[in-house]
């Protein structure tokens, strides 16, 4: 890693700073998107559904496939979700069923939600998911090395898992609720760009605290200033407790604020969040007066 590459950012990060611009945010934008039905129909479009559960088997997964399979039969006015998102045990199985037009595969790798293991461990891992048929890898970062300011482990590991899958999509998970501090999250963004990444993500969903709104602030801001250094663009996903529109909408704003409002497009943005499917699915129900169940998923 370039010894320099964190001084070429500005990491210092106020939380008070932060905390005001956000409400700023939401009172400048949020009702301007909540009235427009082409963004709401854009979230439900950006939403990778999940099923990371221990009790994962080949008939749920089977099952929770066919719905998605099913989706655009059911209901040919609304453009599906972004991806399904699974365990990589499961996706020789997801490749062979997935049959849903333009929903990619996203597996989780990297000995997901720890990342405490080897990395040659973790490496595979990522290898291997996409040689069965994954088209994303989602990946957690070493959160232990990064408290330790142990930037270069950090660096060296996401550059190995995006080596790793080669030209597929790498989705490199910040953990931010167990970063203590915005500047953390802000050096975690940096470095995992920096090392590859193409989409930087707040959260696994498995611990106690997962995407904020101050995080998210921070990681667009960060992905603002490392595409001005660098010309590529990053994607950014919020991922776990967003369950309602209304909170997806509050992500949606700082996204329009930060990176654009043509950024809130799957290619760019994506949720974390499976239950937030049906909360958005039933107001595009309600908005374009369809003839369809207003919950699905």
């Amino acid at each position: 890693m370039d010894i320099n590459i964190l001084e070429s950012y500005n990491t210092a990060v106020s939380r008070d700073y932060v905390e005001g611009e956000v409400q700023t945010i939401l009172a400048e934008l949020k009702e301007k998107l909540a009235s427009n039905t082409s963004i709401i129909e854009k979230i439900f479009s950006c939403i990778d559904l999940t099923s990371l559960n221990t009790s994962d088997s080949r008939t749920n997964i089977t099952n929770f496939i066919d719905k998605v399979n099913k989706f655009e039969e059911i209901y040919p006015d609304i453009s599906p979700v972004a991806a399904i998102c699974l365990y990589p045990s499961f996706t020789e199985l997801a490749r062979k069923t997935l049959v849903a037009k333009g929903v990619s595969l996203a597996v989780v790798a990297g000995v997901f939600p720890s990342s405490q293991s080897f990395l040659e461990i973790k490496t595979a891992e990522c290898k291997m998911a996409i040689e069965k048929g994954a088209d994303e890898v989602d990946v957690v970062i070493p959160v232990g090395a990064l408290l330790d300011a142990n930037y270069e482990k950090v660096f060296n590991e996401v550059r190995a898992m995006k080596e790793a899958v080669g030209r597929k999509h790498l989705k490199v998970i910040l953990e931010t609720g167990e970063l203590n501090t915005l500047t953390n999250v802000k050096i975690a963004s940096i470095l995992s760009m920096e090392a590859g990444a193409d989409f930087t993500k707040t959260s696994t969903g498995k611990v106690k605290e997962n995407a904020t709104l101050e995080a998210s602030y921070v990681m667009c801001t960060a992905i603002k200033e490392f595409e001005a250094k660098h010309n590529r663009k990053v994607g950014f996903k919020p991922a776990g407790g967003i369950s309602t529109l209304d909170e997806a909408l509050d992500y949606a704003s700082v996204v329009s604020y930060i990176l654009g409002e043509d950024r809130i497009d799957k290619d760019y943005f994506r949720f974390g969040a499976s239950r937030l499917a049906n909360s958005v699915l039933k107001e595009l129900v309600t908005r374009k007066e369809l003839k369809a169940k207003a919950s699905y998923f």
